[in-house]
């Protein structure tokens, strides 16, 4: 056989991979196009759903009609979009997800096999347990901050000028001749909406540590002895990622940095468990040395 030969049978498979890959791209993004579409339907219910933290913050300061506004004629169109694009993701993604098993799954063993599809079905939930958790309890917790802190520093501002005066009952009302400019909210939609996203990105994201961690103790990159021993530079680091991922507000970061922070000592304990589990699976294979590793 000659080298043109050998070449032309070592250059085959390759030809074969990337058409392959081709195949399950453009099935992929036909599932994301179709998701896209279906979401942009229910758009609008969707964006009222992701709005309810800063309606109830609203409502809960007094006001009876939370209004939020757009500036420009395309904005709320775009806003609709945008919805439409993160919605249509986690729609196809089931599908994306399928796509990338069928492409990947020849190439590995039955071991293998085994090991990654759990995690290919774990991590969407995941990210889903993430999502809610930033939609029903930090997005709400944060619209309280911050909506309530513009509240009350207006209220400090007029005690500091002496615009407050008591009345009956202990109730505290500002005259209407009090100097000053009134400070009232008027909520752009986009701006609004870009805060709530960004909350569910962020946990979504975070909550996938122990899915992370798991499936690099499960290859051997890591070991829960090794994340162990490094618990306070993992710290340092979830601190420096709740001040960049979420608003300057102490409570937010707080609450992100006590919810990565355990996710991952559960991380260290999956590890853990998986080590154990190798472990018990060499020594009744007869491959484990129980003297050579207590050495």
């Amino acid at each position: 056989m000659s080298q043109s030969d050998d070449i032309e049978d070592s250059t085959a498979p390759l030809i074969e991979h990337l058409a392959e890959l081709r195949t399950r791209l453009i099935r992929s993004v036909l599932a994301f196009i179709v998701g896209i579409i279906l979401a942009f339907t229910v758009a609008e219910p969707i964006l009222q759903f992701l709005l309810q933290p800063i309606e109830a913050s609203l409502r809960a300061l007094g006001d009876p009609s939370p209004t939020l506004q757009y500036t420009s004629p395309q904005e709320y169109l775009f806003t609709l979009f945008r919805i439409s694009m993160v919605f249509g993701f986690a729609l196809s993604f089931p599908v994306i997800g399928h796509q990338l098993w069928r492409f990947v799954a020849p190439g590995l063993y039955k071991s293998e096999k085994g090991a990654f599809l759990p995690f290919l079905i774990a991590s969407p939930f995941m990210f889903l347990l993430g999502a809610a958790f930033a939609q029903f309890v930090v997005t709400p917790l944060a619209m309280q901050f911050f909506l309530g802190f513009a509240d009350v520093a207006s209220v400090f501002a007029n005690l500091m000028q002496g615009a407050v005066q008591e009345v009956p009952g202990d109730v505290a009302v500002v005259p209407e001749t009090a100097e000053g400019v009134k400070i009232t909210f008027f909520g752009k939609v986009n701006e609004s909406l870009d805060i709530t996203l960004k909350f569910i990105m962020a946990f979504g994201l975070c909550f996938q540590l122990p899915v992370l961690l798991t499936l690099m103790g499960k290859a051997g990159l890591v070991t829960a002895e090794g994340l162990g021993g490094v618990r306070k530079y993992a710290m340092v680091g979830i601190l420096v990622l709740a001040a960049l991922v979420t608003p300057p507000d102490v409570v937010t970061q707080l609450i992100l940095f006590t919810v990565v922070y355990g996710l991952y000592e559960v991380s260290i304990f999956l590890v853990a468990r998986v080590e154990k589990k190798r472990e018990a699976k060499l020594r009744a294979e007869g491959f484990y040395d129980d003297e050579v590793e207590g050495e």
